[in-house]
């Protein structure tokens, strides 16, 4: 559901009374971590915490649920132990089980522990019994880094930027942890390197940002030592975490550099009429970070090459706007979130993004190779700076192009901040420059008033325009209210950005209750309705909406939602739905309704399925999408999809399928094998993709990947295009 607001309820919110932030905070809890003795302690990192040092750190303990019983204390004890020396952090768990035998761990590869709820955007525990720590190093309380494992010791990073806003599981930090299960429960041994963090100088003996959030996977239960109210806590609300003290003489020794330099092979056969044409080559490159000063990290890149990605997911485009793909490449994901600038949304493309890194090396006709790039991101002092240059050679008939982002962001106060940003796309042929400002405050704990101010400059003619966005969101336990005002000029141009609509003026909101009824094995029931409205700069009505859903949880983890929809469409330009089915101008009423269904995630065998019917453009659109998750053993997970789409519309009808199977080989916590299968029969396209990733030695990598590609309009089978990569990288510090 999105977040959004109109300038009546914006002025309203500002009326409410503000909590003061320090009565909010008075109660945060301390842990401090003891420094180790090198002539008399030691720690080995194998998961169990039986050195003696160990024993003599006071403990965080006294966790309470956040779910199922709010504020209750945790049935399962957990202690958190942190000692450190002159290199590296060292955090021991201990997490008590009654029923050892049931705890859950069926994750091994990296990165996969935590993901991001599509309800409330905020980050959740997948299927496994699991602990995540946060650290906010600069204590800014709004962005943090996290550390997470399960049982098996299988690895999570990621990066939390403005409260939960972002949420980067893609980041990669060089450390290390071990998990081992015990006749209590199970431990975990966190070894992090002091240079994988980033903090003040001059800063000994000042407090970090310090939290833990636990599940209990078989009972649901969620825990965390701060912050643990559903109002105005979470793990991502990095304000409600509690303090680490205790940290003296951190070093600041050596350059604090980091050369990764990559040597690949590939080889690429490619159908040419009966022609079958192969084409091997070789490459080097080197990625280097240089933390320039405390907090604020260079990034530099040269012949950038991103043949390990994960291809893109099919879809099939049954709308009259562009299809939004995330971004996968390493380079532009990590501390992506200091260049978030828009809004996005949860069931639809982005409304407005200020810069969106795939207009960056990716078009139409394929991949364009990048030159070059440098990257200056993190904190100084109050500020949040990021700054992006990267160069692109000539492709497809594309000019090289160079590509600049600046971005800075205020604190102002606690939890706040006012921001600005530009963006420049140059080439030898036009240029594009799109800036503005935003801000973000938080009146009250549970209170958020977001908005920018946005314009675009072109060459030539048009592409000078604004755009804005006014928003207030408001989220407690049992109720909540969101609602936007979105206005986008007709000749708006943010060539570096991703701009769904344009020449709009949307206002939409939405409101949710959620009782916790004591009946049927209910955790909760959300309550949703919402209404949009959308007209043209000039206040011609587009579209509009109004919307109701209810949506059960029960104490298993089992899920559903009810969706209904009732609307207007105004096209003023007709378009293609598929390929040959044409939907002319005109007005459309619309109708819709949505199921969703998910049995619970702890389970080995997940099911989820999704049914829309939609009266809209004086026909039905039909889908239809099923999920099998199969998850025997912590070595093998196995994913199928498939989603039919039936169209029928007075211009013609026809059905879309979209299909994938997932396969991931866990040989161990270091070499992951993923293969995926994907097919779409409007393309009548087939295609396969498998990565092995073997981790050599923290931070470096070998990747073998493989694609291969099949299918024209008169055969699936018909070979088109495969390719082969051997790809290694080597991390050496200094």
């Amino acid at each position: 559901m999105m977040r959004s607001a109109t300038l009546s309820t914006l002025c309203f919110g500002l009326l409410l009374p503000a909590t003061p932030l320090a009565s909010q905070q008075a109660d945060r809890p301390v842990v401090s971590a003891l420094r180790i003795n090198p002539d008399s302690d030691y720690v080995f990192v194998d998961g169990a915490l039986n050195e003696p040092v160990w024993q003599r750190v006071a403990a965080a303990a006294g966790f309470r649920q956040r779910e199922p019983n709010e504020g209750a204390p945790a049935t399962e004890a957990t202690d958190v132990r942190i000692l450190y020396d002159a290199n590296t952090l060292y955090v021991g768990v201990v997490a008590y089980d009654s029923q050892p035998d049931a705890i859950i761990a069926r994750i091994l590869q990296r990165d996969k522990l935590m993901v991001l709820d599509e309800f409330s955007g905020s980050p959740q525990f997948a299927g496994d019994d699991a602990v995540a720590i946060l650290f906010d190093t600069f204590h800014d309380q709004r962005n943090a880094v996290v550390f997470a494992t399960n049982p098996n010791g299988a690895e999570f990073e990621a990066l939390l930027t403005d409260e939960g806003r972002g949420f980067n599981v893609d980041w990669r930090g060089v450390w290390e942890v071990k998990a081992q299960r015990t006749v209590d429960g199970w431990s975990a041994e966190f070894a992090i390197p002091f240079s994988t963090l980033r903090y003040p100088t001059g800063g000994d003996g000042a407090l970090w940002g310090f939290n833990i959030y636990r599940v209990i996977r078989r009972k649901n239960e969620e825990v965390l030592w701060s912050g643990w109210t559903r109002g105005e806590g979470g793990f991502e609300r990095v304000s409600q975490a509690g303090d680490l003290a205790g940290l003296t003489n951190l070093p600041r020794k050596g350059l604090n550099l980091d050369v990764k330099p990559y040597v690949l092979g590939r080889a690429e056969q490619v159908q040419v009429g009966s022609r079958l044409e192969t084409d091997p080559e070789g490459a080097i490159g080197l990625d280097v970070k240089y933390e320039v000063r405390p907090g604020l990290v260079l990034d530099l890149t040269l012949n950038t090459d991103f043949a390990q990605v994960e291809v893109d997911d099919e879809q099939v485009n049954l709308t009259r706007f562009d299809l939004f793909f995330p971004e996968k490449r390493e380079f532009f994901l990590e501390n992506a979130g200091i260049f978030e600038f828009g809004t996005r949304a949860g069931f639809e493309p982005p409304p407005f993004l200020l810069f969106f890194s795939r207009r960056i090396g990716i078009s139409d006709d394929g991949e364009i190779p990048l030159i070059g790039g440098i990257r200056l991101t993190g904190r100084a002092g109050k500020q949040t700076i990021g700054l992006l240059n990267v160069v692109t050679n000539t492709a497809f008939d594309a000019p090289r192009t160079n590509f600049a982002v600046a971005r800075v962001k205020r604190d102002v106060g606690t939890r706040n901040y006012i921001g600005a940003m530009l963006t420049d796309r140059r080439t030898s042929i036009g240029s594009n420059t799109a800036g503005g400002v935003d801000f973000s405050f938080w009146p009250e704990g549970t209170l958020n008033l977001q908005g920018f101010l946005t314009a675009t400059n072109t060459s030539g003619p048009g592409g000078d325009d604004i755009a804005y966005r006014v928003a207030v969101d408001l989220q407690e336990d049992v109720t909540g209210f969101s609602a936007q005002l979105i206005g986008v000029g007709p000749e708006t141009n943010a060539a570096m950005g991703f701009i769904t609509r344009k020449d709009i003026r949307r206002a939409d909101g939405n409101i949710r209750v959620t009782p916790r009824p004591k009946i049927l094995g209910l955790r909760k029931v959300d309550l949703f309705t919402s209404a949009g409205h959308i007209t043209r700069m000039d206040g011609v009505l587009q579209d509009w909406s109004l919307a109701g859903a209810i949506s059960p949880e029960w104490n298993s983890g089992e899920a559903f939602t009810a969706y209904y929809q009732t609307g207007f469409n105004r096209i003023d330009e007709g378009f293609e739905l598929g390929e040959d089915v044409y939907v002319p101008a005109g007005d459309y009423d619309l109708w819709q309704l949505a199921i969703f269904a998910n049995t619970s995630f702890n389970r080995p065998v997940v099911l989820a399925g999704t049914a829309f019917i939609q009266g809209v453009y004086d026909g039905n659109l039909t889908t239809v999408s099923g999920n099998l998750g199969l998850n025997p053993t912590a070595n093998i997970s196995f994913t199928f999809n498939y989603t039919r789409n039936w169209v029928d519309v007075p211009d013609g009808a026809f059905t879309a399928d979209i299909g994938s199977l997932r396969l991931t080989l866990a040989f161990s916590t270091t070499l992951v094998a993923h293969t995926l299968l994907q097919y779409n029969s409007l393309d009548n396209a087939l295609s396969a993709n498998v990565r092995v990733n073997f981790i050599h030695s923290p931070g470096s990598d070998l990747f073998i990947v493989f694609n291969e590609f099949r299918g024209t309009e008169n055969s699936l089978w018909t070979f088109t295009e495969r390719a082969a990569v051997v790809k290694l990288t080597y991390l050496k510090r200094f």
